[in-house]
């Protein structure tokens, strides 16, 4: 059983294509799924009232950052991974936070969702 069997994920991702996929990943890992989160404000609409286990956040949202977003889940005490298309993850200060890379396959978001959450726990 996947280990992110039962767990709700935020997804925030602003390309449809990609966003539907990794929702198609989630549900084929027996996750439920919030989101997308397409825009800025949705997406720290949702990190902020939102309810979900963890969330994969891309670093950038129709060229705003969603640093922003990461402090609200960080303040709320939810694991998150960060997605991103650039190499060495735009320049940002990505600390202890996993960074997967796109294209992404399956078992690297179970992997690194997985992680993640366990990590949260202690």
């Amino acid at each position: 059983m996947s280990p992110l069997h039962g767990m709700k994920i935020l997804i925030v991702e602003d390309e449809p294509i990609v966003a539907m996929t990794v929702e198609d990943m989630l549900l084929d890992l027996g996750a439920e799924t919030l989101g997308p989160a397409t825009s800025l404000d949705s997406a720290l609409d949702l990190a902020s009232n939102g309810e979900f286990n963890a969330a994969l956040l891309d670093l950038n949202l129709n060229g705003e950052r969603t640093g922003g977003v990461a402090e609200v889940l960080r303040r709320r005490g939810l694991p998150f991974v960060f997605a991103t298309g650039y190499e060495s993850g735009g320049g940002v200060a990505l600390g202890d936070v996993r960074v997967l890379h796109k294209p992404y396959r399956l078992d690297q978001v179970a992997a690194a969702l997985g992680e993640a959450i366990a990590a949260s726990r202690g």
